[in-house]
């Protein structure tokens, strides 16, 4: 079992997800080839200066913007909105690995009393007058209801029947996201939109620690490197500690995840086998380390287990947007700042749309860190880059 030290397991992590050195992936194909990789990246509706999964590809995709994310969701169709870890973006092609979790979803509604006949009623409307919402479709009433999807909550109660009815249609397949307007999501059938060969496509047979295999080994590539305990990352999917073992044995065994050994940590962390020359790449210090300043968003595979990056980094960050203010540390809404392979703090930046600027509320570096002229120089440049994702003119740099 190979050993690394902690300097090169951060370098392994940050070289497979494109924060390190060059960027890898460049334009709206680069995104679209790093969501490939990564399996999937959160989803999060909320917009202070971009929403969660924008900010992932802006820190690793060079010249991001986000309409780039917006046509291959909903113009190129290369790309769904669906469950994962929690609300997640991935590639469409992977639909037919997905069949369980919109089986497990069909059953779900067909136990739902008079759920039945509130499908087909909107199945029909949508077919004779296209896309719709909950608020355009004509079907009153409440249904006593919740989804079989973890991220829309499982406590059942009265909802709206026409949204209700959007909601377990598109968790069942039937109908995807054909596009939004701020928050409000429009629904279209699916076969209008995914490529037949991929909707229509046999589901991939696999048992139930096959499936439990693959849906681990996408979080491992996700992240670069995983362990093999209780973590966030693996937020979404359904197993017990034994059976996490069981599957991570399997891993190893078939090859298709190697284990190392990082010093001065006793759990076994796992990479997947088609990241053997990168890792020897960097055990033998033949890596891109060309330092890059990025601004990480709060849900990023990097920070999906947060006691991970604490042990490797000795950086402790936690999303405080549902933190009551009085309780905050930090702010509202604050990203970490990545420096080559170090992080050195924390930003509160905030978007003025109406006038197009970009505010920074705080930024606070960590006990060692001091702004001097490069890293104020460095800063600026990454602010003022910023500025222009977010579609503002200028950005308010605070001097410190």
């Amino acid at each position: 079992m190979e050993n690394l030290t902690k300097q090169q397991a951060r370098q392994f992590i940050l070289a497979k997800q494109g924060l390190l050195g060059k960027y890898r992936f460049i334009g709206k194909k680069g995104a679209y080839d790093y969501i490939r990789q990564a399996g999937c990246i959160q989803y999060d509706p909320i917009d202070i200066c971009g929403k969660n999964a924008e900010l992932t590809l802006q820190s690793r995709i060079r010249g991001f913007r986000k309409k780039m994310l917006n046509e291959l969701l909903y113009q190129d169709r290369l790309l769904v909105d669906y469950a994962d870890k929690e609300m997640s973006i991935w590639p469409a092609e992977d639909c037919p690995y997905f069949h369980a979790l919109r089986e497990r979803s069909r059953l779900h509604g067909a136990g739902i009393p008079g759920m039945t006949e509130l499908e087909e009623r909107a199945l029909s409307y949508i077919r004779e007058n296209g896309p719709v919402s909950g608020d355009t479709l004509p079907i009153e009433g409440e249904i006593m209801w919740h989804s079989a999807m973890h991220w829309s909550g499982s406590s059942e109660k009265n909802s709206k029947a026409a949204r209700s009815v959007l909601e377990q249609l598109y968790t069942e397949g039937r109908l995807v996201i054909h596009h939004k307007n701020g928050s409000r999501k429009f629904y279209d059938l699916a076969e209008r939109h995914i490529d037949p060969s991929v909707l229509q496509a046999e589901a991939v047979p696999e048992d139930e620690y096959s499936l439990l295999c693959r849906r681990i080994l996408r979080r491992i590539g996700a992240a670069g490197l995983l362990w093999n305990r209780n973590s966030a990352a693996f937020t979404g999917i359904r197993m017990s500690t034994d059976q996490r073992r069981q599957a991570f044995s399997l891993l190893e065994s078939s090859g298709a995840a190697v284990p190392v050994h990082v010093e001065g940590i006793r759990t076994v962390f796992y990479y997947l086998a088609e990241d053997r020359q990168l890792m020897q790449d960097v055990l033998a210090g033949n890596i891109d380390r060309k330092p890059r300043l990025e601004l990480i968003a709060p849900l990023d595979p990097l920070f999906w287990d947060k006691n991970l990056i604490a042990s490797l980094w000795d950086f402790r960050y936690s999303w405080e947007i549902y933190t009551p203010a009085d309780q905050r540390k930090y702010g509202y809404y604050v990203l970490p700042i990545l420096r080559g392979e170090q992080f050195i703090g924390r930003i509160e930046p905030v978007c003025d749309h109406k006038n197009r600027i970009l505010h920074i509320k705080n930024i606070w570096l960590e006990d060692g860190i001091s702004m001097n002229r490069k890293l104020m120089n460095e800063l600026d440049r990454t602010l003022h880059r910023f500025a222009r994702f977010n579609d503002c003119a200028d950005a308010d740099v605070i001097k410190l």
